[in-house]
């Protein structure tokens, strides 16, 4: 079990997952609210419909948190037509240069024991098996 990818996926993920946490706090998110806060940061003014299909994510779930987002000052939320359209505030703007950061800063802490060519290999490889995994399908959604 310890010589699996599950294994070695699981254990790298709780890492992640805890440096973000503690960097996410210092400026007022949660991990939870870190996908919805790049993908508006990556596509200023889309709507909470294409926020909510594009992380597949459930509607009740995207329309709190999105509304905790603009009443904690990271997003704008503008009504055009029938949709609201989401930007990010100057707040936003200063949070997601940091939440967009922290992966590369993680990559290079977690990956610190390999040389350049070797984290490129792994990275190489692991799109690789990620590519595999998206066209067959693992896993699947009801």
């Amino acid at each position: 079990m310890v010589n699996t990818l599950a294994y070695y996926s699981t254990v790298l993920s709780r890492s992640f997952a805890a440096y973000t946490g503690h960097v996410l706090e210092q400026i007022g998110l949660s991990q939870g609210l870190l996908y919805l806060l790049l993908y508006v940061g990556r596509h200023p003014g889309c709507t909470q419909s294409e926020l909510t299909s594009a992380l597949g994510l459930d509607w009740g779930y995207c329309q709190r948190s999105t509304l905790r987002l603009v009443e904690d000052g990271f997003f704008l939320r503008e009504k055009q037509g029938r949709a609201y359209r989401l930007s990010l505030s100057e707040k936003g703007m200063r949070a997601f240069e940091t939440s967009h950061q922290v992966f590369f800063d993680w990559d290079d802490q977690a990956l610190q024991p390999l040389t350049p060519e070797e984290r490129a290999q792994l990275l190489t490889l692991l799109a690789k098996v990620k590519q595999k995994e998206a066209s067959t399908k693992l896993c699947t959604r009801r």
